[in-house]
Order: structure tokens, then C-alpha cells, then sequence
């Protein structure tokens, strides 16, 4: 037995409705290929993975995340087990995204026994890819206490094909977010595997999601929100709540699921407000180019200068790259050089630990796209309208 869905009554109803109207305004943004979007969805991407990692203790800088999902190969300020979890994170997310519209898709215990060979290779300790052959505890990464106690390791298998046997047969059936939440609880709950089972669960929840074919991935995730310092202990609180110190599938649901819908909210709401504030600031970053004569393919950098990210030449091409422009580091040097002397650039460093900052005016439009921001609650969210 596992811990069944529990019934949405019309609180979490109007809830939902309420996520899936933001969804409905971000979907106009799926298929747009405006060059700026796809600079916002990179870095949506990449600290999406940079939060689901951070929980489990892994930190990497949004600079180096960003250079995982592009391919990079070393970091350039991360230590190198918190590179190697996030490049696995990241190795295992692209193959769910491959997996979003695929018609022969099933639930496996074998993808998922995949899924986790990719992300913890790099730590053998880890077992990868293999069930654990003993109990478990998991520890709060904030605290160091432990607080939870997984299912008996022989029942691992015979739950995991409950959990999936159910997600086979409800796919697409009723609300993905409530689908989700209840495959992330279980999954981390059994916690099959020796280590990465929280990475695990945040995954196949954005699988589950992405199957639904509503959003890319990045715009309905909750692994930022998951990630954030101040959202953390509430996860691990929501989680506590509901198994209350070990495997008791008899145990209510409903506060975990509601808590997942109200993290949806935020996100999608945060999601919303940054992607209007960077079409805006992209539009000031085009005028600033033309007015300093720059080649347009500046914007790129200065775009990300405006996110209050470090540019290295590498970085710069790697992000012409995915936009199919290939520039040699010569070049690359040249237009960074540009964008300083026209002020909009700060340099530090030299030669190869040469890197560059938002300069004022890039600072000073950053502001402007943010001096109306007010803080996104969900206080009342499951009260009816």
C-alpha cells in the first residue's frame, strides 16, 4: 500500500484553477522563439536545477549551472562533487525532457533505476542505479537531524511498482499537479535508494508534469521554489507532517498536496513577472546596442549581466552557440571589450580569470524592470472566491 491521492474538494479546486490561469498567460511564451526568451527559459532551466540540488546540501554557483546545461566540462567557481551532481541532475533531466512527447512512454522501474544512474554515477557510495539493500534515514540537510525513516528495503521494489502501476494507468486522467505531488511524496517517502532520493522524487515529478504537455518543464516546475533557503524547512516540515517520522501510507495527504498547489502558485506567478520584466529590459538592452553602435549579438551578454551574472568569454559563446552563432574567443574578447569601453560592462581580472558585471546603466535598468515588485503570497489561496 502507498499513500493514496486524496480527494480534492472545492478549495483545492479553486486553487488549482487559479495555477492553471497563470499557466494559460505563460503558455503564450512556450513556443516563442524571440532570442530574449530563450535566455530567460536557459536560466530558468539551470536554477531549476541549481535549487533541486541545493537541498540536498550540493551548492553550485547560477554561473556554473548555467555552463552545465551548456556543456561545459569543468566549473569555474564550484567545488567538484557539487559540479558532478549537478551535471548528473542535469544529464537526467534532459532525458525526461526527451521523454515529454514520447508515444511509447511507460513508467519503468528500469527509468527510473536510469534516471538515478545519471545523476549519482560520480559517487559509487551512492549505489547508483541500484535499490538499497537496507533501512535508511534521512537527514534535514538544515539541521542535521534526522527525520524520517524510509520503508523496509524488501517492500522497496513491490512499492515502486504500485507508485508507477498507478501513473501508468492515471496518465493524463486527472490533475497532473496532484499526480505529481503524490509521485514526488511516495517516491521520496519509500526512498528507494541509498542516496539522491530527493533529486529523484523532484525529477519524476517534473516528468510527470512535463508528460501532461501543457508547459516546458521550466516554467512548471517547483525545484526553485523547493531550492529557495527560506522555502526549505517548510519541505521538509510538509513532508515530517504527513509521514510523521517513518512509512505510514494510512497517513492524509491533503496538506502535502495543498502545499505543493500553493508552490506552484508562487512559482508560476514569480515565473510570469520575470519573463514581462525581461521582454521589457531586452527591449532597453536593443536601444543601448544601437545607440553604442555594438554588433546585436551583445545583447546576449548584456542580457545576462542584467541577471547579475559573471560573463567570461566562454560563457558568451556558449550562449551564441545555442542560437547557432559560432564567434571565436577573439572575437568574443573584442565585443566584451566593446561593451566596457561604451560603460555598460565592469572588467575584473585578466586573461583567462577575466571576467565581467552589469555596469551602471545595465544596474540601473535591472531597477526600473523591479521597482514595482511586491512580495508573491498565497495567503487565501484555498479560500473560495
Amino acid at each position: 500500500m502507498i499513500y493514496r491521492t486524496p480527494a480534492c474538494g472545492p478549495e483545492e479546486d479553486a486553487a488549482l484553477e487559479q495555477v492553471r490561469a497563470q499557466w494559460r498567460d505563460l503558455r503564450f511564451y512556450v513556443h516563442d522563439q524571440r532570442r530574449w526568451l530563450g535566455s530567460v527559459r536557459r536560466v530558468l532551466s539551470a536554477v531549476a536545477n541549481q535549487g533541486s540540488n541545493s537541498i540536498e546540501g550540493y551548492h553550485i554557483s547560477t554561473e556554473d549551472a548555467i555552463a552545465a546545461l551548456q556543456g561545459a566540462v569543468e566549473p569555474s567557481d564550484s567545488r567538484w562533487e557539487d559540479w558532478h551532481a549537478n551535471v548528473g541532475y542535469r544529464r537526467a533531466m534532459t532525458y525526461v525532457l526527451q521523454l515529454a512527447d514520447d508515444e511509447h512512454f511507460d513508467y519503468t522501474a528500469s527509468l527510473l533505476r536510469s534516471l538515478h544512474f545519471m545523476m549519482v554515477e560520480h559517487d559509487l557510495e551512492a549505489r547508483p542505479g541500484l535499490w538499497r539493500p537496507g533501512p535508511v534515514w534521512v537527514q534535514n540537510e538544515l539541521t542535521g537531524d534526522v527525520v524520517y525513516e524510509g520503508a523496509e528495503h524488501t517492500e522497496v521494489a513491490s512499492l515502486v511498482d504500485e507508485l508507477l502501476g498507478g501513473l501508468n494507468t492515471d496518465e493524463k486522467s486527472s490533475e497532473a499537479m496532484v499526480r505529481a505531488a503524490m509521485a514526488h511524496l511516495n517516491f521520496v517517502l519509500i526512498h528507494p535508494f541509498k542516496d539522491g532520493n530527493g533529486r529523484m522524487a523532484r525529477c519524476l515529478q517534473s516528468l510527470v508534469l512535463v508528460r501532461e504537455g501543457h508547459l516546458a518543464r521550466e516554467f512548471c516546475s517547483i525545484e526553485e521554489f523547493l531550492g529557495q533557503p527560506a522555502n526549505q524547512q517548510r519541505y521538509y516540515d510538509e513532508l515530517t507532517r504527513v509521514a510523521r517520522g517513518r512509512w505510514t501510507p494510512e497517513n492524509d495527504a491533503r496538506s502535502w498536496v495543498r502545499f505543493c498547489i500553493e508552490a506552484h502558485y508562487i512559482q508560476a506567478a514569480s515565473v510570469l513577472r520575470r519573463v514581462r520584466e525581461s521582454e521589457w529590459v531586452w527591449q532597453q538592452l536593443d536601444e543601448l546596442v544601437a545607440q553604442f553602435a555594438l554588433h546585436p549579438r551583445a545583447a546576449d551578454a548584456l542580457f545576462d549581466a542584467s541577471l547579475n551574472l559573471r560573463i567570461r568569454n566562454a560563457s558568451y559563446r556558449a550562449s551564441l552557440r545555442s542560437w547557432g552563432e559560432e564567434i571565436s574567443a577573439q572575437t568574443a574578447t573584442s565585443d566584451l571589450h566593446a561593451m566596457v569601453k561604451a560603460g555598460l560592462l565592469s572588467p575584473h581580472g585578466t586573461k583567462r580569470g577575466a571576467s565581467y558585471t552589469a555596469a551602471h546603466p545595465i544596474i540601473a535598468i535591472r531597477a526600473q524592470a523591479r521597482k514595482n515588485r511586491a512580495p508573491i503570497r498565497a495567503e487565501g489561496l484555498f479560500e473560495l472566491k
